[in-house]
């Protein structure tokens, strides 16, 4: 029977420890395609649109920065303004304290593995009565004065994993808050290079539009002097009028989108909107914009921080079942204290007064009415939903960045097409001036080429904005920078 117990006794302690465990964390099964469907459409050199046109995509360039992201638009006021961004916006100080808290907290867990030490000086008076002492009743008790010195000890053996699953889950909530303050981070970053440009294409679309005004205000001249004249009647003029101030009316109401915008990016550097004023920059050539390469999307499990704070949480899930399933098992507290106690302070240090306390207790629930079980089955609940989030990450991920490819592709061949119908629409318009000035056509002829230049150079404004948010909205999706993460700035606050 002896040589039976020595024989089991190992096998079941092996089984408790097992059962109680962490179980092991295994990498949700993702489909991770091999190629993006449209970064292959993009790198053909050559593009056929749906009505058959052909348009060449422009090459990644082979010196972009990889990790400043933004220094790949050559924009020293976009550097400025992220640089201000980043040490100034509010919802980004608000991640670095929650990193804080998170290290803060991960530190509290550390502290569960060590040996606690504590230290206590004390002096106490106190009078008994003399039933209490066994005396007869009336009998004086003269009060006592006390003093106490102690150093105390506990430590919590880990049999079960309680503290080792704490401790790394502690880790991993940790590591997921850092990732999303990475994920915040480039979110700062990209909302202010976006309306970064959607600020200078307005400025465009205000330079076009007035450009527009002028034009008109050059036509009202004319046609008053030929009115004058009496080479045309007063409809004309009239016209003429009419263009010229719904032109006016249509720059009026751009200079609201234009304040609203600069409102926003002001909130985004951290400064009231009365303190921050934006120059003109009109956004005149988006032939400069970097071509970003999708590389593998293997790679982009690595460098979105969404995906990587969604990855720690499921981490932590884990380890927090192994602290539910510790629960169920004894847990062994080791405790011991040693001092001194006299009637004096003096005589407090003195051999002669020394105690000293040292034990141990295991405890283990008997009844907890299911308690402990279902916190067990609440754990593994919690794996389940950070699994499902992941992988809801993960194909947001590969959408957004599907998204932002074919963004490009299109707008990039809409502006193949529109840079020709600017061409054909001044051509109009010269021509349609000249006939006008020479009485060979109508002024509503003449209105009808010039609102259409007009609204074909909007229609070109207004793309080459929308390639350069596209063109962020990519980096974005991919996760920023292409390099190692750099260690957070937090770290030493």
């Amino acid at each position: 029977m002896n040589m039976i117990a020595k024989g089991v006794a190992p096998l079941v302690a092996a089984l408790l420890l097992t059962a109680c465990a962490a179980p092991q964390f295994k990498q949700p099964d993702i489909a991770v395609p091999t190629a993006f469907k449209e970064g292959q459409a993009s790198a053909n050199a050559v593009q056929t649109a749906p009505d058959g046109t052909r348009w060449k995509q422009a090459q990644p360039a082979e010196q972009q920065p990889r990790g400043e992201w933004w220094l790949a638009f050559n924009d020293p006021a976009l550097n400025q303004l992220i640089a201000e961004a980043t040490k100034a916006n509010a919802n980004l100080a608000v991640a670095a304290a929650r990193v804080k808290q998170a290290r803060a907290i991960a530190g509290i867990a550390e502290a569960d593995r060590i040996p606690q030490i504590g230290v206590g000086v004390g002096a106490q008076r106190a009078r008994s009565s003399a039933q209490s002492l066994g005396l007869p009743q009336g009998t004086p008790v003269a009060p006592q004065t006390s003093y106490t010195a102690s150093l105390t000890a506990s430590y919590e053996v880990d049999l079960f994993g309680r503290v080792s699953s704490g401790v790394d889950a502690a880790r991993s909530d940790a590591a997921s808050v850092e990732a999303t303050y990475r994920s915040v981070l480039l979110s700062v970053q990209a909302d202010v290079a976006q309306t970064y440009f959607r600020l200078r294409a307005t400025d465009a679309e205000l330079a076009t539009l007035a450009q527009t005004v002028r034009l008109r205000e050059e036509n009202v001249k004319v046609n008053q002097r030929r009115f004058d004249l009496g080479d045309i009647g007063e409809f004309d003029l009239s016209r003429a009028k009419t263009e010229l101030a719904t032109s006016r009316a249509e720059a009026i109401g751009l200079q609201r989108t234009r304040v609203t915008t600069e409102h926003a990016l002001a909130v985004l550097l951290g400064k009231p909107a009365a303190d921050f004023t934006a120059g003109v920059s009109p956004l005149l050539d988006s032939s400069l914009l970097p071509a970003i390469p999708a590389g593998l999307p293997s790679a982009l499990l690595e460098r979105r921080p969404d995906i990587a704070a969604a990855q720690r949480a499921m981490e932590a899930s884990n380890a927090r079942i192994g602290v539910a399933r510790a629960a169920m098992f004894p847990a062994l507290n080791i405790n011991a204290s040693g001092g001194g106690a006299a009637g004096t302070f003096s005589e407090v240090f003195k051999w002669s007064s020394r105690s000293w306390l040292l034990g141990a207790l295991m405890s283990m629930p008997l009844i907890d009415g299911g308690r402990n079980k279902n916190n067990v089955v609440r754990s593994e609940a919690a794996l389940e939903e950070s699994v499902a989030g992941y992988r809801q990450s993960v194909l947001t991920a590969f959408a957004e960045v599907e998204d932002n490819l074919a963004g490009l592709r299109i707008l990039s061949g809409q502006t193949q097409e529109i840079d020709d119908a600017l061409v054909s629409a001044r051509r109009s318009a010269d021509l349609a001036q000249k006939l006008y000035t020479a009485g060979r056509s109508s002024y509503l002829d003449l209105l009808d080429a010039q609102r259409n230049l007009a609204s074909v150079e909007r229609s070109a404004v207004q793309l080459r904005g929308n390639r350069a948010v596209t063109t962020v909205a990519l980096i974005r999706a991919l996760g920023g920078g292409w390099d190692a993460a750099a260690p957070l700035a937090v770290a030493s606050k």
